[in-house]
């Protein structure tokens, strides 16, 4: 039971894939507009990589060696498949606001990544729990940089607007803002738990 407990934590601070690992740079950078868009895409991701290292911990032992990369990627995008069929049905405007980033789950590096290094050759349980933690990191970050970012650019809280008549800083809500928000919470991330 530690192991496990010890893999979602290593996967929140030690292998966390935004301040760490500097993985999944292109939806971090492009959908943390706001605190609930990091929210969302992380949420996404961390369903994606739970149920996807979890059926690839099944199938690993008979996948031959030649086509391992392809099944993981089919895997893989049939839970991103039935991921958005869901924001479809339940979350139409999340599924419209998150867009491209959605089926871009795919090939993110995140969870190709953790299916390869850790999924294909563990067990179910420590698998889910390895995916709970990468995916629980990936939404922390990103809801924390969407926050930083959104305070700074709109002066609002999960949209709720706490600075009235305030329009923010517009280069927060753009790339060069996210750039920078990025690398001062890295900076500041490592300081705290630099070992």
């Amino acid at each position: 039971m530690s192991n496990r407990l010890k893999l979602i934590g290593d996967g929140l601070v030690k292998n966390n894939p935004t301040f760490v690992l500097l993985l999944g740079m292109c939806p971090t950078l492009a959908t943390t507009t706001s605190a609930i868009n990091g929210l969302s895409m992380g949420l996404a991701t961390l369903f994606v990589l739970v149920l996807s290292n979890m059926a690839i911990s099944l199938i690993a032992p008979v996948v031959p060696d030649k086509v391992h990369i392809p099944v993981y990627i089919v895997v893989i995008a049939t839970f991103v498949t039935l991921l958005q069929f869901i924001m479809q049905a339940y979350t139409p405007a999340m599924y419209e606001t998150l867009g491209l980033f959605i089926p871009l789950i795919v090939v993110n590096c995140i969870v190709l990544g953790r299916a390869e290094a850790f999924a294909s050759k563990n067990g179910v349980l420590e698998s889910a729990c390895d995916g709970l933690g990468v995916g629980l990191g990936f939404t922390c970050s990103l809801t924390v940089l969407g926050l930083v970012r959104e305070i700074l650019g709109s002066g609002s809280v999960f949209g709720f607007n706490f600075i009235g008549g305030h329009d923010g800083m517009l280069a927060f809500v753009m790339a060069p803002g996210a750039f920078l928000c990025l690398g001062y919470l890295m900076v500041l991330f490592n300081k705290l738990f630099k070992k």
